[in-house]
Order: C-alpha cells, then sequence, then structure tokens
C-alpha cells in the first residue's frame, strides 16, 4: 500500500509566482525517469525470477516510482500550461529504453544488482532532498519531501535485501565497491541527459548529449549543498560495507563537493 497518493497533495496552494525556471526544468526531466519504475520492475522481476518475496517488494516499489513521475509531471503541467506531460513521456520512451529482454543482472550477481540499487537510491534520495530545500514553491516541496522520503525507505528495501544476497552470492568489499563506482559512472549516461533534453528543449531540436549532460548538470549542481554530498556518502559507503561516519567520510564529502563544484565551473 503507498504511503502517500496524489489526493495527498495539497494542489490548492499552487504559487505560480514562487516557480523557479531552473527548477521547473529539474521538475520536469525527474517526471520522465521515475516514469521508467514499471519498466526497471519488470526488469528486477526477471533477474529474480525465481524470488516471490523480492519480487512483491519490487513491485511495490515500481508503483510508488510511477507515482513520482505522476507527482511530478502533474505539478510540471501547473507551473507550465504548455507542457504535455503524457505526450513528453512517450518522446521520452521511443528513445530510451530499458532492456526488459534481459534475464540476468548486468551487474554479474543478484548481490551486485541490489548494492547498484542501493546506490540508485542514494542519489535519487539525496537528489530530492536538495530539490525539496530549494524550492520556494509550496506544492513542489511537499512532493518532494515526500518522495525523498520514499526513496530513502527504497534504500533500506534494498540494503535489506541485498544483506540477504550476501548470505547466498558473496561479494566482497572490492566486488562491492567495483559495482557501485560504476553505478555512480552511469549517472552520466544518456538516461538523465535525455530526459533533460525531451522535457524542455524546443520541438525539433537535435539531441546533443554533451550539451544536454552539461545543461543538467550545471541546473542540478546548484540545489545541492555540501551536507547532501555527506548524507549521500555516508550511504554509499554503508552500501560497500565500509563505516557510514567519521573521517574518511567527512574527507570524501569534501572531495565531492570539490569535484561538483569543478565540473560545473568548466
Amino acid at each position: 500500500m503507498a504511503h502517500w497518493t496524489l489526493n495527498d497533495i495539497p494542489w490548492d496552494r499552487f504559487d505560480p509566482a514562487r516557480v523557479e525556471p531552473a527548477i521547473l526544468c529539474l521538475a520536469k526531466a525527474a517526471s520522465l525517469v521515475e516514469q521508467n519504475g514499471a519498466d526497471y520492475t519488470r526488469y528486477l522481476c526477471n533477474v529474480f525470477a525465481d524470488d516471490a518475496e523480492f519480487q512483491e517488494a519490487a513491485r511495490v516499489w515500481g508503483g510508488e516510482e510511477v507515482q513520482h513521475g505522476k507527482a511530478l509531471g502533474r505539478w510540471s503541467m501547473l507551473a507550465d500550461r504548455s507542457f504535455d506531460h503524457a505526450a513528453v513521456c512517450a518522446r521520452f520512451s521511443a528513445g530510451f529504453r530499458v532492456d526488459l529482454d534481459a534475464r540476468r543482472s548486468i551487474r554479474g550477481s543478484r548481490a551486485g544488482e541490489l548494492v547498484a540499487r542501493c546506490i540508485v537510491e542514494t542519489g535519487t534520495s539525496s537528489y530530492y532532498t536538495a530539490l525539496a530545500e530549494a524550492t520556494h514553491e509550496p506544492v513542489l516541496h511537499e512532493i518532494c519531501r515526500h518522495i525523498a522520503a520514499d526513496e530513502l525507505r527504497h534504500y533500506k528495501l534494498f540494503y535489506t535485501h541485498m544483506k540477504r544476497y550476501l548470505g547466498r552470492e558473496p561479494l566482497g568489499f572490492w566486488g562491492r565497491l567495483r559495482v557501485a563506482l560504476g553505478r555512480i559512472r552511469e549517472s552520466e549516461d544518456d538516461e538523465l541527459s535525455y530526459a533533460f533534453f525531451v522535457a524542455n528543449a524546443a520541438a525539433g531540436a537535435a539531441y546533443d548529449r554533451r550539451r544536454a549532460h552539461r545543461e543538467y548538470l550545471a541546473a542540478a549542481a546548484r540545489i545541492y549543498r555540501p551536507h547532501h554530498l555527506e548524507r549521500a556518502v555516508a550511504m554509499t559507503f554503508k552500501a560497500v560495507g565500509l563505516k557510514p561516519h567519521g573521517r574518511l567520510n567527512l574527507l570524501m564529502s569534501e572531495l565531492a563537493w570539490w569535484a561538483l563544484r569543478r565540473r560545473t565551473a568548466a
């Protein structure tokens, strides 16, 4: 059962005067990525075909992800009356597809797949927390607050199943770290860049991956603060088997903050 529904969002409090253009661009793009929850659910159910317990959890997770997309899409249409969420979703799906025929995890093992899912939830939990704190529009703030709480709960879900699978498919620290770093690098793949392009580019514009990624990163970087990265590093450390808090966390958080600022300044 969902922890919240679209009816729980205070849509009547929407304030168009508080819509920030850069944040609107991010919300539009996020609404497309979240709608991929149904495809990722199918992929996970294929990979965990003999695990009814996990499949049930994955279907609930996927339904909540799709709800995130619907909430963000509805808000985006309030903020920009020319934005047709269903039509833009269709264009995005036509240009970016999840491999629905896969039967084995691309991470090499199911334990590795769950490490990767933890990393994804780390990123989304931090992202929506940052977006909730950055926006001054009250309805988007509530939506992002709900989504951030969901994503943290999803992290805990995948972490619990990861621990269960580590008992069956031993994956040491270096293996978990390899998967985590690989998934972090994938944040620069086409999904986010293409979603940002499709959601915000003028009709008929040609997709330039580098330009779209640069524009997305520039918009996203503005909403982050050091404490968001410190939390993300702690969650990543926990997923790979390191102590979540301590000097190493602070060092890596400072390094991540420096790297983010350096890249957006380039």
